[in-house]
């Protein structure tokens, strides 16, 4: 039995003709200068196909920087938990530092004081389930022993990232790899981690 097309249902091709064509867009123009109309010509999609999907660029913007930030920064296993967030670090900070991203991420950020959806999207999409994997990776290097039983350690996230999103959004030098080391060892001292 074939069922019919939903207006709900998104055509992949359209999503990532779309996601893409909002990076690209912000590359060549800067977040200021994006518009749905650009995004929906670039794409070859109508205005009326993105409203449905989004409610703003902003939310096109989130979706694609959140794609990318997921590739970029998985949280693997190896057994060293100072080696796995340097690596997990090391990611999110070379994404923020490369075109389209870090501006647009800058560029989603400066609209959260005045777009209540945009900032609950941000919270439901990207910011709570990153801190989810986070606080599991460390729980697991917990049972491993690498972390002490009773550390904080969705204070221990907020400790790892806020140093780089703070260094992002005001635009200071981005940390390098010692920095980062420095960053990771210090975060993982905190919480008493044996060798730390």
């Amino acid at each position: 039995m074939i069922t019919p097309p939903s207006s709900l249902r998104r055509s992949e091709r359209s999503r990532r003709a779309t996601l893409q064509a909002a990076l690209d867009l912000c590359t060549e123009k800067g977040y200021g200068r994006v518009t749905i109309e650009a995004i929906a010509a670039r794409a070859g999609v109508s205005k009326k196909t993105i409203y449905r999907w989004w409610p703003s660029k902003g939310a096109v913007l989130l979706e694609a920087f959140t794609d990318a930030l997921v590739d970029a920064t998985p949280f693997v296993d190896t057994g060293d938990i100072g080696a796995d967030l340097r690596t997990h670090v090391a990611g999110a900070v070379k994404l923020l530092t490369v075109p389209p991203f870090g501006p647009a991420y800058a560029g989603i950020l400066s609209e959260l004081h005045h777009d209540d959806v945009l900032a609950q999207a941000l919270k439901d999409q990207l910011v709570d389930p990153r801190v989810e994997e986070a606080v599991a990776r460390l729980r697991s290097a917990q049972d491993q022993g690498q972390i002490p039983p009773g550390a904080n350690l969705p204070l221990a996230v907020e400790m790892l990232y806020g140093p780089v999103y703070y260094r992002h959004v005001l635009r200071k030098p981005v940390q390098d790899e010692e920095t980062i080391a420095a960053l990771v060892a210090h975060v993982l001292r905190s919480l008493g981690s044996p060798g730390y």
